[in-house]
């Protein structure tokens, strides 16, 4: 058996020299986050309360490679595999984040085919969010139709512009791949301007034959989303702004307000407001909502930090809201709140 290893070993080594030669003129870069939380967490009010109960939990850890290949002149191949993993739990789906082909030119742009996030989330998610859309807290629990318009689509194909004096335009189209009595797929896009200090975005999507992430035929759903960000005296100040309708609902309004202040270089507090109203079919009671989220974090370095925060939502009307990341399973007027701290790692 150790005469195996030896050989494997062996060859493994021999064969790494050469690997490198080939990668010289074609970088390769192998990269990850580790991000786990201690929670704990309950849910007050409503017929039966969710108890309160410890758990550790995944904040969207990830092991990726990515590359590019000179193809002559500018053009360049590139590619992405980035996979989630769970470090509590040993769980994950090779290749189920952004992963993707694709061509890029300076001065054209980029096309990229495979699994990605589309334009709306890219643009006014984790920009918007002083939780980096990864905590409890995070904007899609309340805003962002409650994240449904902050998706990560397969099957799709996409358009980057490059930057012209700051501006950026990305187009998706989610191919309708389940085609059968229903016709589902998906399209949408994202301005964004900015520069050190000012980020500014609209966004816009489309589901077809959908209802939050279910094929279903008839049901269309649409959303529009503006936002942005200022740096002021050591504060990320951030909004966000949307409306979504759904085939025979009530147009849902939603918005976010969120700050970033960092004092001493390594030292942050973080605040989040969410509100979300209406949205349901037209005939029952509104759904009605907000969360709150207060937090801080301690950078040790640019690739570790600690953060530890405290997250309540208030289901004033229906079950709508929930934690952004870490939901909890809730009826009419439950309340999920909690207490969160860990730590994230880069490599």
């Amino acid at each position: 058996m150790k005469m195996k290893a030896c050989c494997l070993v062996a060859c493994v080594a021999t064969a790494l020299p050469c690997a490198a030669q080939e990668a010289a003129g074609s970088p390769v870069t192998l990269y990850g986050r580790v991000y786990v939380m201690f929670d704990s967490v309950e849910a007050r009010g409503g017929a039966s309360p969710v108890p309160r109960r410890n758990r550790v939990t995944d904040q969207s850890s990830l092991l990726g490679v990515r590359g590019t290949e000179d193809l002559g002149g500018t053009l360049k191949a590139i590619y992405q595999l980035e996979t989630g993993f769970s470090p509590d739990a040993a769980s994950g789906t090779f290749g189920n984040r952004n992963s993707g082909v694709g061509l890029q030119h300076p001065a054209l742009g980029t096309l990229i085919m495979g699994r990605w996030d589309m334009p709306m989330k890219s643009a006014q998610a984790a920009p918007l969010d002083p939780f980096t859309d990864l905590a409890l807290a995070d904007i899609t629990g309340t805003a962002l139709n409650q994240g449904n318009f902050a998706l990560r689509e397969q099957n799709v194909v996409q358009y980057w512009s490059p930057s012209w004096n700051g501006l950026e335009v990305k187009l998706a189209y989610s191919a309708n791949e389940a085609k059968a009595v229903a016709n589902p797929y998906k399209y949408g896009g994202s301005l964004v301007w900015s520069n050190k200090d000012v980020y500014l975005t609209y966004a816009y999507e489309k589901h077809k034959d959908s209802r939050d992430g279910t094929v279903t035929a008839g049901i269309d759903e649409e959303g529009n989303g503006v936002g942005g960000y200022v740096r002021v005296l050591g504060a990320k100040l951030m909004a966000q702004y949307g409306e979504y309708k759904r085939t025979n609902t009530l147009k849902q309004k939603s918005y976010a307000l969120g700050m970033d202040w960092v004092f001493s270089e390594v030292h942050h507090v973080l605040a989040i407001y969410q509100n979300s109203k209406d949205g349901g079919v037209t005939t029952a009671a509104q759904p009605k909502c907000d969360a709150q989220g207060l937090g801080y974090r301690y950078d040790f370095s640019k690739r570790t930090f600690f953060t530890a925060y405290y997250t309540k939502v208030n289901n004033e009307v229906g079950n709508l809201c929930n934690f952004g990341a870490g939901t909890l399973t809730i009826t009419a007027g439950q309340d999920p709140q909690g207490f969160s701290a860990g730590v994230r790692h880069l490599f």
